[in-house]
């Protein structure tokens, strides 16, 4: 960002320097040095007024290409004070008096002697300490923080992917403060830094020495040379992957007023071999090109896109995805931090659209197996978009049963996977596939419920379904004669101590022994008894496991 000077403020320099000059002339001491610092420059009105009126542009476009945290450092804190309000009179919904509220904060250290603004920052360490927690968790709305010597070094963030320096700094401080943004972290693929008062020797210096390379620094200079290109790439390998989809519609439109089109789009991701995943893949590549590329000129032309291509992203996450790196606390966090990355500025999580309304399924929940929903499901238009949706329906189901009944998760995951790949084989088509599912949605209720007309616990129709698995055991055995021996091994493993499953061959082979004698004294046919045992053992240590969860 230039410093300029205006004519007035030239003509009354020139003044001073030129009764300077004729003093020391004529032998006289000046008794103050002629002199303009930097913080002087750098902080002039003017100057603070144009770097915020940039700041919030180019934060807001970063912002669109990925989300994440930004830092401003500045030569003072009382560049830092003035800066801040040049920010709020812009942007005045970032600004909150309430430290756990507000997007942006200033973080100095300070006095209450200190003049306004700089002293409604002043703040104990404690308080500074819980900024540090907001700043350092991605799901905090403080995006945006205002320092100047704090938080430069040894302060670890990894959401944080900018900083906006507009302060002098070369070699090790210099590569400190880089190092603040520089943690790759999710979608981030690495950090930005916009340097506001030239300092790219500097930086290629630091480089240079850090590396011990004697480098010139061109790859920081050469970083969005490569990056535009890259962007373009990906961006035409989405737009060869939408042929056949026109989303034009919904670039220049609030999502709200697009729905239909965002619902065709979702619909056409799933119509492709794989789309799902071939579409995040290209996605991912875009923004994270994109949010190097910025604020080159090319981005001009992909930011609406991309815009539209991350709420298609976001909106399939929140209902219909399975991400399962992590666990099912990992998942969640994915999607909130998918859903996060939506762009459009200030669009929060919870405004991020949500499929199943769009698709008029607005009180559906994907753990209800009611004929009604399966009938709205039937019944879209889109039909790649039902059978996704009858896809997860049916694996969240099967999931949540696999943590209490074997038998059952075992047929219905087994039905579900030769369905799916009947499917994929193009053996059957859209319109069966979905009849399939639905059909396989039914008999999945149906089976959950048997337990409750037999009179049984799930826990105990987990037992009967074990001892029913084989078809001639059932035919041999009348049900009353199964549920009893169903009640009396859940009463069984109930009464047994709290297992440790770490001793698991010596709890086994005294489960086993007391399973063997239940058998015997019912009358199990004995040539499938192993066959049972075997089962029974395992829905055993189920069950216990979830009795200790």
């Amino acid at each position: 960002m230039k410093l300029t000077v205006d004519e007035q403020g030239a003509a009354a320099a020139e003044a001073e320097i030129d009764r300077a000059v004729a003093a020391d002339k004529r032998g006289v001491q000046i008794e103050d040095p002629i002199r303009v610092p930097l913080e002087a420059l750098v902080g002039a009105p003017e100057r603070v007024d144009r770097l915020a009126t940039f700041i919030v542009e180019h934060w807001e476009k970063r912002r669109s290409a990925m989300e994440g945290k930004a830092m401003v450092v500045t030569m003072s804190r009382d560049i830092a004070a003035r800066l801040y309000e040049a920010i709020k009179a812009l942007r005045p919904a970032w600004h909150d008096a309430d430290d756990e509220r507000g997007a942006m904060k200033v973080v100095v250290t300070g006095t209450a002697d200190d003049p306004e603004p700089l002293r409604q920052h002043m703040r104990t360490k404690a308080a500074r300490k819980r900024l540090a927690e907001r700043f350092k968790d991605p799901s905090d709305d403080l995006r945006l923080v205002i320092v100047c010597d704090m938080w430069l070094t040894g302060f670890d963030c990894p959401p944080a992917h900018t900083m906006y320096l507009d302060k002098p700094l070369a070699g090790h401080n210099l590569m400190q403060a880089i190092a603040r943004v520089n943690r790759v972290y999710g979608e981030k693929p690495g950090g930005l830094i916009v340097d506001l008062l030239g300092l790219a020797d500097q930086i290629a210096d630091a480089l240079a020495t850090y590396t011990q390379a004697g480098g010139t620094g061109e790859a920081v200079r050469q970083v969005q040379d490569e990056a535009v290109p890259a962007m373009l790439t990906a961006f035409e390998k989405l737009k060869s992957f939408f042929h056949g989809c026109d989303y034009a519609a919904a670039l220049a439109t609030a999502p709200q007023g697009a729905l239909p089109v965002y619902l065709r789009a979702i619909d056409h991701v799933f119509g492709q071999q794989d789309g799902w995943k071939r579409f995040r893949t290209l996605v991912k590549e875009l923004s994270s090109a994109f949010a190097l590329a910025v604020p080159r000129p090319e981005t001009e032309d992909v930011v609406e896109h991309l815009a539209f291509f991350q709420r298609i992203v976001a909106m399939i996450r929140k209902r219909l995805a399975d991400d399962v790196r992590g666990g099912s606390a990992g998942r969640r966090g994915d999607i909130d931090a998918a859903v996060r990355q939506v762009i459009g500025g200030a669009v929060d999580a919870d405004q991020v659209i949500d499929l199943f309304a769009a698709a008029g399924l607005d009180e559906a929940r994907l753990d209800i197996l009611s004929d009604e929903f399966l009938s709205r499901v039937a019944a879209l238009e889109q039909k790649n978009l039902a059978l996704e949706t009858l896809r997860k329906l049916l694996t969240d189901q099967i999931r949540v049963t696999e943590r209490s009944n074997l038998v059952q998760s075992k047929k219905f995951r087994e039905a579900l996977e030769d369905a799916m790949l009947r499917y994929t084989n193009k053996a059957i088509t859209t319109a069966e596939m979905i009849s399939r599912l639905i059909d396989l949605a039914k008999h999945l209720r149906d089976a959950q419920r048997h337990g409750q007309a037999l009179g049984l616990s799930d826990e105990e129709t987990a037992f009967y379904d074990a001892l029913a698995e084989n078809g001639s055991a059932k035919a041999v055995m009348k049900s009353d004669t199964l549920r009893l021996m169903a009640r009396e091994l859940a009463e069984m493993v109930k009464k047994m101590p709290k297992l440790d499953w770490t001793q698991r061959e010596s709890v086994r082979a005294t489960l086993r022994r007391n399973v063997r004698r239940m058998l015997a004294k019912y009358g199990y046919p004995p040539d499938l008894s192993e066959d049972a045992t075997q089962l029974v053992l395992r829905q055993a240590e189920l069950s216990t496991d979830q009795e200790v969860d």
